[in-house]
């Protein structure tokens, strides 16, 4: 199963945020494994949402700059579900979660996309036989009614 964030991304993006919202009850000290509950059910939901438009191939066959943009939002989304564990929810925390799950279902529905490793679509279409992403493929018999046919009408 991929993860798309880790700790160590949760802790560059929310460094002091993170040791405060994730302390364990009883020691003080930062619960690794309730944070990496959260990396995975933040990564199962992403999955979940983009499903709607991309393979799982597809997911895995993203570039650097797709997997940076899921990492972003998969850490805004896991920091949810971490403080939610810990009952530590703000109103920010909260409003950061929204906003990425409204993106990605944005993204779901074509109103963006993720960079892929394959490259994205040729503009004219071309003739190499492949077809991107949100490319459309049209296939239809041959015009009955032309110009030409209703001239000699």
């Amino acid at each position: 199963m991929t993860v798309y964030a880790t700790i160590a991304d949760l802790e560059a993006r929310h460094r002091d945020q993170l040791t405060l919202i994730a302390a364990d009850e009883q020691t003080g000290e930062r619960d690794d494994v309730r944070i990496l509950a959260g990396l995975e059910d933040a990564s199962i939901e992403i999955r979940a949402i983009l499903a709607a438009r991309y393979s799982p191939a597809e997911l895995a066959g993203l570039d650097v700059d797709g997997l940076a943009i899921l990492r972003m939002y998969c850490g805004d989304i896991a920091f949810y579900k971490i403080a939610l564990a810990f009952s530590r929810v703000t109103d920010e925390i909260r409003d950061r979660r929204n906003d990425a799950i409204k993106r990605l279902e944005a993204i779901a529905a074509g109103k963006g996309a993720l960079p892929s490793a394959g490259g994205g679509s040729s503009v004219g279409g071309g003739d190499d036989g492949e077809v991107g992403q949100n490319e459309v493929i049209l296939e239809a018999p041959e015009r009955v009614f032309t110009r030409d046919r209703l001239g000699r009408i």
